[in-house]
């Protein structure tokens, strides 16, 4: 039977222009017999790991049936050259068929970096040696296909990125998070757009939704929400609960805007101090997603809260209110 792009994706939503290049490089692997070096980029939990496991699932073994044994390494957990060669390369990838995924690649150690740029340095015969200590290790790409992934690409050797085709990844739509919500929950009813609703707050994410698709379970197990259909009011009462914000936003990016609300600019260092953050948590972390959203911008004089930050702090603020008088009145009934 014939073989659909579909079928090398099921139940993975959106990325369609990823999914255009990891099925070129199928159809290549099946008419050639080796992949190109892949490299995968995008944020935390935009389903780096989810689109490495199928294509390699998707890469069959010499005259089988089956795929490719799939060995995935975490690149934190590689101290040295030594371990990578006696530990992985000897005895798991010599004379056998195997892909294998490293994940987090900039976390590599530079000797094994300087390792796989021989290991995986491109020729026309498609295969390589590299020799460590008294052992030569023959590479042949028809038999070992080398897939990467990392968030940081700034952080990985270029000489490595040159090596490989490079997937990125992209942040989902909310009608994307929607329909992966749908899927994980696919026995749950929902309550006309209260599924959109909720992918607004998922900061684009996928792994967002898979935590939200629990939430909601424990919704129900909890009997905050009835089994038959999950309401608008049981989203409400369970964001109450979990502290969840428009947009997404988390408390501790709340109260920076709020902290940036009560003066013109605001230097950093005077922030950190009221935040009691360091400066560094800040740029790295909290200023980000609210610059994506132009909700504070920085400037030459300092931090700021844009109009549109302004506007999200009134519209929360009154939705605060509006929500604490409904249950209160809860309370009274």
């Amino acid at each position: 039977m014939k073989t659909t792009t579909k079928d090398y994706f099921r139940g993975l939503v959106g990325q369609d222009s990823a999914k255009r290049k990891i099925s070129f490089f199928i159809k290549s692997y099946m008419n050639e017999g080796d992949l190109p070096h892949i490299m995968f980029v995008a944020p935390k939990g935009t389903g780096k790991t989810a689109f490495a496991h199928a294509l390699g699932s998707s890469l069959i073994q010499r005259g089988s049936t089956k795929a490719k044994a799939m060995i995935e390494i975490n690149c934190s957990t590689i101290k040295n050259l030594k371990q990578f060669f006696n530990e992985l390369i000897i005895p798991a990838l010599v004379d056998r068929d195997v892909t294998l995924f490293l994940d987090e690649c900039s976390e590599l150690p530079k000797d094994v970096t300087m390792a796989l740029l021989t290991i995986l340095n491109p020729n026309k015969e498609r295969r390589t040696e590299f020799t460590y200590e008294d052992y030569t290790f023959h590479c042949d790409f028809k038999r070992l296909s080398f897939i990467f992934a990392t968030t940081e690409a700034q952080d990985v050797f270029h000489a490595l990125m040159d090596r490989c085709e490079r997937i990125d990844l992209e942040d989902y739509s909310h009608d994307e998070l929607a329909e992966i919500m749908r899927l994980i929950n696919d026995k749950q009813q929902w309550e006309g757009d209260v599924l959109h609703k909720i992918a607004t707050t998922l900061r684009g994410n996928a792994r967002k939704a898979q935590q939200m698709a629990d939430k909601v379970r424990l919704a129900l197990s909890n009997k905050i929400a009835r089994k038959g259909i999950f309401t608008k009011d049981n989203w409400k009462d369970l964001s109450y609960i979990m502290g969840i914000y428009p947009l997404g936003l988390t408390s501790a990016e709340i109260k920076l805007l709020r902290t940036l609300s009560e003066q013109k600019y605001t230097r950093l260092t005077n922030l950190s101090a009221k935040l009691g953050l360091s400066k560094a948590c800040i740029q790295r972390d909290h200023e980000l997603y609210l610059q994506k959203h132009n909700l504070m911008e920085v400037t030459p004089h300092g931090r700021a809260i844009s109009m549109q930050g302004i506007t999200y702090l009134k519209k929360l603020g009154k939705q605060e209110v509006k929500d604490e008088a409904e249950r209160e009145l809860k309370k009274r009934k």
